[in-house]
């Protein structure tokens, strides 16, 4: 469990600096909450938010699905793993269901 813990932590951040110094495609603001890989390192959960409008969110999903194999293969060459899993990006709503939440709760005073 630690093992995958501490890979999760090194892909995060490789692929941190993958989306910000590798991607030649036009990102919006987007940040990397968290890698989940499972326990048989079949797949790799890469949770994203993207700061702004729901036209940078649907643009930002579709370069990250064009780009999956080249970034996949960066992080192949960056992070030591005997084998890579399957590269899934899913958008983390948190921060708007935080924000929601915060807004319902200013309204209330």
């Amino acid at each position: 469990m630690a093992k995958v813990a501490h890979l999760e932590t090194d892909v995060q951040r490789v692929l941190s600096d993958i989306l910000q110094n590798d991607i030649k495609d036009k990102l919006a603001f987007i940040t990397i909450t968290g890698v989940k890989i499972t326990n048989e390192l079949s797949f790799m959960y890469a949770y994203y938010t993207v700061y702004g409008s729901k036209q940078d969110i649907e643009k930002t999903k579709e370069t990250l699905d064009r780009a999956n194999g080249f970034i996949k293969n960066q992080i192949a060459k960056r992070v030591k793993m005997r084998k890579v899993p399957e590269l899934v990006f899913k958008y983390d709503e948190s921060y708007q269901t935080g924000k929601r939440v915060d807004d319902i709760i200013r309204n209330i005073k």
